[in-house]
């Protein structure tokens, strides 16, 4: 089967060099299939030292929650923003995110900041997808923003608070750092944690967090760069 080759069109460009067509039988177009895998952040790297990417921006709703610290999620914020999707921050304490907003994109506003209960619409798409970062305390009220398509919504919780059951339901994606040994024993529960993870939460290294799907689990160590090691600080769980 012969590939045709298209006109040059004048304004477009240079016409690239002259090459013999190409041709490739049939039974081997099954071949030019791309592979598409999961596009999202490098949050870390796992216990063999491989990446461990969160796939942020997606076609379908996409929930996270992270009972954590701020620095884990102004690093999630950073690398998505890399990766070209717009941030949005609500949060309570805005100070803490300023100078993070002011220094990520080079010039470009790509993290926006606005209080509780003040985020508009963002009309996520394809080509600009969103990540909405809940920072609202123990008890964050229902967003006005939520989850869709090409925007997804991460709700970071400082500790375990009444409202961490009902945001981890919903949650594609739970993120665990260094808790109490009561509070590892209540989300070992509602996680349905194997008791080895369970008396790990308690011990973690700053920067470890456990990121636990309905059918995965994955300890993940977050290296910040140079970079942002420069703005953030070294890892830390508490704020």
């Amino acid at each position: 089967m012969t590939v045709p080759t298209a006109k040059p069109r004048i304004g477009f460009g240079l016409i690239g060099p002259r090459r013999e067509r190409h041709t490739l039988p049939v039974d081997q177009l099954g071949s030019l299939a791309l592979p598409v895998g999961d596009d999202g952040v490098v949050i870390g790297v796992d216990a063999e030292g491989k990446p461990s990417v969160l796939g942020v921006n997606r076609p379908t709703p996409y929930e996270v929650t992270l009972i954590g610290g701020l620095w884990t999620a102004q690093v999630l914020a950073l690398r998505a923003a890399a990766t070209g999707a717009r941030v949005t921050v609500e949060t309570g304490r805005g100070p803490a995110w300023t100078t993070l907003a002011q220094a990520a994109g080079g010039g470009q506003q790509c993290i926006s900041l606005h209080d509780v209960g003040r985020v508009p619409p963002q009309g996520p798409s394809a080509g600009s997808p969103v990540v909405v970062i809940r920072d609202c305390g123990m008890r964050p009220p229902r967003g006005r923003v939520v989850s869709a398509p090409w925007q997804s919504v991460v709700t970071l919780l400082p500790y375990l608070s009444p409202a961490a059951p009902r945001l981890m339901a919903k949650s594609t994606l739970v993120g665990i750092q260094r808790v109490s040994p009561d509070e590892a024993a209540q989300i070992g529960r509602i996680m349905q944690l194997p008791r080895p993870e369970v008396e790990a939460l308690s011990s973690l290294a700053d920067g470890v967090t456990l990121w636990c799907t309905a059918r995965d689990r994955r300890f993940v160590m977050t290296q910040a760069t140079d970079a942002e090691t420069g703005l953030l600080g070294s890892a830390r769980r508490m704020d």
